[in-house]
């Protein structure tokens, strides 16, 4: 089996559960079974039973009635990525380790799902999107040795950036690679240091393509210690990009943990929580640039640990970007690096590349937070959301409901059952309905349809001897 190495950036994101796609010769809601039944919906389910759980992933000819979970075993995913209806990337990340993806596309003789025969050896992301044939992932961490602060020797931080062509198998980097290990970058124009003009790095949340563009919201994350240790005089005692009076946030020690973990001599989180910037690339090598700024919201991105979720989405039409702002800043423990704005949407204008008039306080229409977005079409978005504020130290992302941009209306989702445990990572849309895998705490987990237009679902279809769900697509 020939192996690459997809070398990204930084993610630690729970990966239990597994996706979809398998062809299997059980009936199932859709009434028909047969060596020629067409069944291009795929489903990621797992099984546990014996203290062992297996991935499955399970097809299926509609999304009505009932089906078993039975099909291909694979060994599950950080994501699982639907390209174009007709392919499916595990994108895998094991903690400590290198994980496996592989692919899977449907078999055009037997019409099965089958697992292609490349391997792929994925480090670590925070962020990820397709941009025509390429899944493209990102993060951001330490770059090239060579760069190095000739007084302090800290490093600074780069873009880490790999494009996985789903047509070809291939991949590049704009990392080296050596043996399979993570290399450095080459190239500086991927130095995400000051990448706003203020001295902080910035991490990318989304890979939105318009066009032969790519919009992605530039997060602050704070100064490395490359930056926070840069100095106006030669005495080294006035900081350069440190704010006066945030001094004291400077760390002195190394601390924390995972993604919360921090190194002497640097300052964790933005200094500029009430800014929100995008990036306009001018292709996917994510280099040229455009960045636009608005003070109407915070930065543009759902957190959860090392995750960055994307809140910035193209309409069908192409004419708007829509960014999404939960405020995150607001939980930060420093009055000072805490957002004052409340979450929030703002607009782009695609023909003139620059913010409009477009303004929705979501905070007006719900008081709890936001963890995440997904585009629905026209001008509808799900979102999922916490049943308390963003602030809440007990807060659970356990409610989805229907953003509507140009009425400006939030609907909370009903019907779905009063015992959710959770939801499938990504839905699956189609003719303009949300097909959503959920979670219960009794009985089967099942797959549920929600109208934009009224918030209510119901259940499409059941999928028994499941014990959690974790996604759905369709690969034809």
């Amino acid at each position: 089996m020939k192996k690459h190495y997809l070398l990204t950036g930084l993610l630690v994101i729970a990966a239990s559960g597994v996706f979809f796609t398998s062809c299997s010769d059980d009936d199932n809601g859709g009434g028909g079974s047969g060596e020629d039944l067409v069944k291009p919906y795929v489903i990621t389910g797992t099984a546990s039973g014996s203290g062992t759980s297996a991935n499955i992933l399970t097809s299926t000819e509609s999304l009505e009635g009932e089906i078993p979970l039975s099909g291909l075993a694979n060994d599950g995913a950080t994501y699982w990525v639907f390209h174009s209806n007709k392919y499916l990337y595990a994108l895998n990340y094991q903690d400590g380790e290198d994980g496996t993806t592989y692919s899977y596309v449907r078999n055009a003789s037997t019409g099965e799902i089958e697992q292609r025969p490349m391997e792929y050896f994925v480090t670590r992301f925070t962020s990820y999107g397709i941009y025509d044939n390429e899944i493209i992932t990102t993060s951001s961490g330490e770059g090239n040795p060579a760069w190095a602060d000739p007084v302090t020797q800290y490093i600074p931080y780069v873009f880490k950036i790999s494009h996985l062509d789903v047509v070809n198998e291939t991949f590049y980097s704009n990392t080296t690679t050596d043996g399979g290990s993570e290399g450095v970058v080459g190239d500086r124009s991927y130095i995400c240091e000051n990448f706003l003009g203020n001295g902080e790095y910035v991490t990318l949340s989304g890979i939105e393509q318009v066009g032969s563009k790519i919009y992605s919201a530039a997060v602050p994350m704070g100064l490395t210690q490359y930056g926070c240790q840069q100095f106006t005089d030669a005495g080294r005692t006035q900081y350069k990009y440190v704010r006066p009076g945030y001094e004291d946030l400077v760390k002195t020690e190394d601390g924390g943990s995972n993604s919360s973990a921090y190194k002497k001599g640097e300052l964790q989180w933005t200094q500029y929580p009430d800014e929100c910037w995008v990036a306009i690339f001018s292709d996917n090598t994510l280099t040229g640039k455009k960045l636009l700024k608005t003070d109407r919201i915070s930065y543009a991105c759902g957190r959860m640990k090392s995750q960055y979720y994307q809140m910035i989405w193209g309409t069908d039409d192409g004419r708007y970007v829509y960014v999404i702002s939960p405020s995150y800043a607001k939980t930060m423990a420093d009055p000072r690096q805490q957002t004052k704005l409340p979450a929030g949407v703002v607009r782009i204008d695609t023909q003139t590349e620059e913010f409009d008039d477009y303004y929705c306080n979501l905070e007006n229409l719900s008081a709890n937070g936001l963890m995440q977005s997904w585009y629905m079409g026209g001008d509808n978005f799900l979102f999922l959301m916490y049943d308390a504020p963003i602030t809440a130290s007990d807060k659970t992302a356990n409610q989805l409901a229907i953003f509507n941009a140009s009425a400006k209306t939030l609907t909370k989702v009903t019907g779905l059952p009063a015992d959710v445990s959770g939801f499938g990572k990504a839905p699956y849309f189609e003719n303009g309905y949300a097909y959503v895998s959920v979670n219960t705490e009794s009985g089967y987990p099942a797959i549920w349809k929600i109208s934009p237009q009224s918030g209510v679902a119901t259940m499409a279809l059941t999928v028994n001897g499941a014990t959690t769900l974790t996604g759905i697509g369709r690969i034809d």
